[in-house]
C-alpha cells in the first residue's frame, strides 16, 4: 500500500519563492509540487513555464483547489497573516517564510488560524537544522556547558543600496517590518532563543546609517536578559563593509563554545569531551522534510508557531527600545 503525495502549491514566486519551486521540484520525499500563483499572473505564468509547472490563475483559484494539501507562502514579510489565514481557512498546511509576520498582533491572528483549523503551520527557520546547531542545542539541554552566563550574536552583514532598491516594498516598516534584525537576523534571534530560552528584557540602539531611501534601520546593537538569568549582545547590521562570519558564542560555568558561519571554531568543556564528526546538511531540504513528516505524523514542526511569534516578539521590543531609549519586555 502506497501513500499519495502530500501536493504543495507555492504562493510568491520571487527570488526566495523560485528556491521553494525548485526543491519540491526536485524534492526526493513524498511531496510533489501541483501548481504555483503569484500577485501577478504574468509572473506566475513565467515562472511556471521556466521550471515546467503549472500556474493557477490567481491566489484565490489556488487556495480553492481540492489537488492541493499545503502551501509555501513566500511573499513579502507584512502579507504573511492575510495570506496565511486564508490558506489555513481554506484547509491547507502552511509552510511559511520568515518572520511569521512583522509584528505579534499578526502572528496571534496566524496562530489562531491555525489552532481552528487543526493544521500544521511552519515558519522556515533553516538555522536550527544545522548539524552544529542541533549539537549545540542537545549539549545546552543536558547540561554540558553547566549554567549558562551569557551569549553573544554578530550578523555583520553588507547589503549595497541596489538591495534596497530593487523593491519598492523593500526597507519599509509595513511590509519588510524592519531592516537588518528583522530580515537578515530573525534567524539568528530563532536560534538563540531556541538555545536558551525565553528572555525577559530587551535594551537596544540602533539606527539609518550608510543607506538611503528606506524606513528602518541598516544597524542595531541590543542586550537582553534571559529568563535564566543569562545575559547576551546581539549586533545586526547591513553596513558592515565585507560581510563578516556570522558569530554565534555561548558561555557557561562549565564550558563554552564558538561557531563562526555555523563551524565551530572554538570549544572547550570542563568534562573535556570532544567535538563529534558534523556531515554537511542541505538545511533546506531538512525543514522541508521536517514539515512533511509533521504533516504526515500528526506532530509539531520543530519550528512551531508560537516559537516563530517568539522571535517576532523580541524583534518588536527591541524596535520599542530602539524609539524610545527604555528597556522593553518582549509581550
Amino acid at each position: 500500500m502506497t501513500t499519495a503525495p502530500l501536493r504543495f502549491g507555492v504562493i510568491g514566486v520571487g527570488v526566495i519563492g523560485r528556491q521553494h519551486v525548485q526543491r519540491l521540484l526536485s524534492y526526493p520525499g513524498d511531496a510533489a509540487l501541483v501548481a504555483i500563483a503569484d500577485m501577478s499572473a504574468d509572473a506566475a505564468r513565467a515562472v511556471a513555464g521556466e521550471y515546467g509547472t503549472t500556474a493557477a490563475e490567481s491566489v484565490d483559484d489556488l487556495l480553492a483547489r481540492d489537488d492541493i494539501d499545503a502551501v509555501v507562502i513566500a511573499i513579502p514579510s507584512g502579507l504573511h497573516a492575510d495570506m496565511a489565514v486564508a490558506a489555513l481557512d481554506a484547509g491547507k498546511h502552511v509552510l511559511l517564510e520568515k518572520p511569521i509576520d512583522v509584528t505579534v498582533d499578526a502572528a496571534d491572528r496566524i496562530i489562531a488560524a491555525e489552532e481552528r483549523s487543526g493544521k500544521v503551520l511552519t515558519v522556515v527557520s533553516q538555522r536550527r537544522f544545522a548539524p552544529e546547531n542541533s549539537f549545540l542545542h542537545s549539549a545546552i539541554r543536558s547540561g554540558d556547558f553547566g549554567r549558562i552566563t551569557s551569549a553573544n550574536i554578530e550578523i555583520a552583514l553588507w547589503r549595497s543600496q541596489e538591495y534596497y532598491d530593487s523593491g519598492s516594498w523593500r526597507g519599509t516598516w509595513k511590509l519588510d517590518g524592519g531592516g537588518a534584525l528583522m530580515n537578515q537576523g530573525v534567524h539568528m534571534v530563532d536560534l538563540i532563543l531556541w538555545l536558551l530560552g525565553d528572555v525577559e528584557e530587551v535594551h537596544a540602539y540602533g539606527g539609518l546609517l550608510a543607506h538611503e531611501r528606506i524606513e528602518v534601520e541598516d544597524t542595531i546593537a541590543i542586550t537582553a536578559r534571559f529568563a535564566s538569568g543569562a545575559v547576551l549582545t546581539f549586533l545586526a547590521s547591513t553596513a558592515s563593509y565585507g560581510d563578516f562570519p556570522i558569530r554565534v558564542a555561548v558561555m557557561g560555568d562549565a564550558g563554552a563554545a564558538v561557531t563562526l558561519d555555523e563551524r565551530f571554531s572554538h570549544f572547550r568543556l570542563e568534562s573535556g569531551a570532544d567535538l563529534p564528526d558534523f556531515e554537511p546538511v542541505d538545511v533546506g531540504l531538512a525543514g522541508l522534510d521536517d514539515f512533511v513528516n509533521a504533516v504526515r505524523g500528526g506532530r509539531s514542526p520543530l519550528i512551531t508557531s508560537r516559537e516563530a511569534r517568539a522571535a517576532v516578539a523580541f524583534i518588536e521590543a527591541a524596535y520599542e527600545s530602539m524609539r524610545t531609549g527604555q528597556p522593553v519586555t518582549p509581550r
